[in-house]
């Protein structure tokens, strides 16, 4: 089949190029492209595994007079360290 394609001028340039070293047609370059990018929508988004996340298995805790639930208490902890 046929079709118009407005292509940028350097992405163009470079595709012919490609299909010159290759010894391959433009047309031929264009297929595999678009191939690959929906071979690859069909598989989904690839998404990274689960990560595991540090747990500090030390001794201690917060300091006291410190209340865990108040961002008040913490942030005022957090200010007498500094």
């Amino acid at each position: 089949m046929k079709t118009t394609l407005d292509l940028d001028d350097e992405l163009l340039a470079r595709a012919k190029a490609q299909a010159a070293r290759e010894q391959a047609s433009l047309t031929s370059l264009i297929e595999e492209g678009l191939r690959l990018r929906l071979r690859s929508r069909r598989r989904g988004p690839v998404r990274p595994g689960p990560s595991r996340l540090a747990v500090f298995q030390g001794r201690g805790g917060l300091a006291g007079g410190v209340d865990p639930l108040s961002n008040r208490s913490l942030t005022d902890a957090a200010d007498d360290d500094a």
